[in-house]
């Protein structure tokens, strides 16, 4: 079992499961419940569904005595894409068009604190630095966290000349080590853990998941170390994952208690309506 990660991936990990596409808001009663079941404090939960409520992700929706929380357009666009990057793009690039985004900047010596900035927005948008302040990324990646930062970003996208040595770039330019060793620590940490609870681990384990490959940068496989660890640890998550996905909703289907989602004019969405026969 991996280290308890923070209240807020799990959260997410959890709405994306049971939440997201239904229609319903779910009690906060039900929901701290859940969380606990997967070591998150009932403190804890209430002030994620707080905070995530300030931040625009969740809604909040009185039903009698008491309060339901829904997802926003904001979150529903938050959980879709980390619901892409599970199951569509995945860890492994196998199909990478050999395009790369070149992006520049200049920043004077004295403008730390921004350079510090834009290389972690840079890092985290799966960009490496090939020299001074060139960075590149394989495909287009989103980068427009990363043009908010400043004008003095320039981006242009580029093949490689058939003088480059690709494979060299990309070693050069990012962390291989370090990426293929959150792989290798995925391996060690689900390969023969024991299964206490469905919910609780299907729970930890898309988390963990998510957060490995959120932050890798999808290299193209031609271009990495032919014992390159992610295929394999991506087909543990797959079939782990399978495994645990029945009896979880099962586990879930009991504890959760629902409400169809209302619209500003208090009626429910068409779609809604429909399901229930309304």
């Amino acid at each position: 079992m991996p280290p308890s990660p923070a209240a807020s991936a799990i959260m997410l990990t959890f709405l994306g499961d049971h939440v997201l596409d239904r229609d319903v808001c779910v009690y906060s009663g039900s929901v701290i419940e859940v969380l606990a079941r997967a070591g998150v404090s009932a403190e804890a939960t209430r002030s994620t569904l707080t905070r995530m409520t300030a931040r625009g992700l969740l809604r909040r929706q009185r039903h009698g005595r008491r309060m339901y929380f829904g997802l926003t357009e904001r979150s529903v666009r938050v959980l879709h894409d980390g619901s892409v990057r599970l199951w569509q793009t995945g860890a492994v690039n196998h199909d990478w068009d050999g395009t790369w985004t070149l992006l520049a900047f200049s920043l004077p010596g004295e403008r730390q604190r921004e350079r510090h900035d834009l290389r972690a927005a840079l890092a985290w948008a799966g960009f490496g630095p090939v020299q001074g302040g060139l960075w590149i990324a394989p495909g287009t990646p989103e980068i427009e966290s990363v043009r908010a930062l400043g004008p003095h970003i320039r981006v242009f996208h580029a093949r490689a000349d058939a003088s480059t040595d690709v494979t060299e770039m990309v070693a050069g330019a990012y962390d291989l080590p370090a990426l293929a060793a959150r792989y290798t620590d995925f391996r060690t940490r689900w390969e023969n853990a024991p299964e206490l609870d469905p919910l609780a681990d299907k729970l930890h384990l898309v988390t963990d998941w998510l957060q490995i490959i959120r932050r890798d940068p999808r290299l193209p496989v031609a271009h990495l170390p032919l014992s390159w660890p992610a295929a394999g640890a991506q087909e543990l998550f797959f079939r782990l994952n399978e495994r645990l996905a029945g009896p979880a909703s099962e586990i879930a289907a009991g504890l959760l208690d629902t409400v169809p989602v209302l619209r500003d004019d208090g009626h429910r969405p068409a779609a809604a309506a429909d399901q229930l026969g309304g």
